[in-house]
């Protein structure tokens, strides 16, 4: 059997699932919608497996679909930067860097021009999203995540060790005293979707479980969050090193020292046939350097 699938099924299949919509990918590929039904039915023949479910007109990939998706999107990335670098060979190398929001704003804006300084010739793209890779609608070079994860067809290397402490603004432990666990009863805790169980796994560390605050507000993102400890709104379980230069800076203080809790290291994030990419391993080898000189 050939070894190489219909190369025009694969596009259409990228774009029908990465749209989740065959009549979606028909519009942008400007076909119509039965030839890229035709196509996908061909490429599931081809290889044997069904990549998406159809029920009453709509469409979801299966679980085989989206790891294929990955490494199709991975492999299809490749072809266009080596096309792009074929036909402009002196153009810039442009890096897509996919991180989380909080790491993005807290640790690697600040850092960049050190890098930009490194390597002029490199342009970067920065795309935030607390996605799993799996679910990314954009291919990536980078994807930076709290790790370890399952992440087929992707080489990740921990980069950054984590840990939490509660933190807020100074002037708010005027107004109201924090020396010990049990006087978070008397401070309004900043809660955040993305860190579900990070309160109530540290509360169980410091002896106090059943610790009942006098108020809590909830964010969909942790950024917000610790925006929210900026401005004075509450306590906010905050990430170190991530906070430290709001530390440094007097914004914030850390007036509980124990417990410590480590969580889950930030990794890097890159797809496996690009490993050899001189301009991804440069940018992995700078987060590595600069979360040794910033510990």
């Amino acid at each position: 059997m050939n070894a190489y699938p219909p190369l025009n099924g694969l596009r259409i299949f990228e774009t029908a699932a990465r749209l989740e919509s065959f009549s979606a990918a028909a519009n942008e590929l400007h076909v119509t919608h039965g030839a890229v039904s035709k196509q996908i039915k061909q490429l599931e023949d081809w290889l044997g497996v069904q990549l998406f479910e159809r029920t009453g007109g709509r469409v979801k990939l299966t679980d085989t679909g989206w790891r294929y998706l990955v490494q199709v999107q991975d492999g299809l990335d490749l072809i266009a930067n080596a096309t792009s670098q074929l036909l402009q060979p002196d153009r810039q190398r442009r890096l897509s860097i996919n991180s989380t929001p909080t790491f993005a704003m807290y640790w690697l804006l600040p850092r960049l021009a050190d890098f930009r300084d490194r390597h002029p010739d490199i342009d970067l793209h920065i795309v935030t999203s607390d996605r799993d890779i799996s679910r990314l609608d954009t291919p990536f070079d980078i994807a930076i995540r709290r790790g370890p994860g399952d992440w087929p067809g992707h080489l990740a290397k921990p980069f950054l060790e984590e840990w939490e402490l509660p933190l807020c603004h100074p002037a708010l432990l005027k107004k109201i005293p924090l020396t010990s666990p049990a006087d978070l009863a008397q401070h309004t805790l900043l809660y955040a979707d993305t860190r579900p169980t990070a309160w109530q796994r540290w509360l169980t560390l410091a002896a106090v479980p059943e610790l009942k605050p006098a108020s809590r507000l909830h964010f969909d993102r942790f950024s917000l969050a610790l925006q929210a400890a900026l401005d004075g709104l509450g306590v906010v379980l905050g990430p170190l090193p991530m906070a430290q230069r709001e530390i440094d800076a007097g914004r914030l203080v850390a007036p509980l020292s124990l417990p410590i809790v480590p969580v889950r290291d930030y990794c890097w994030i890159a797809p496996r046939a690009a490993i050899d990419d001189t301009a991804i391993n440069a940018f992995c080898q700078w987060l590595e350097q600069q979360a040794v000189m910033h510990q």
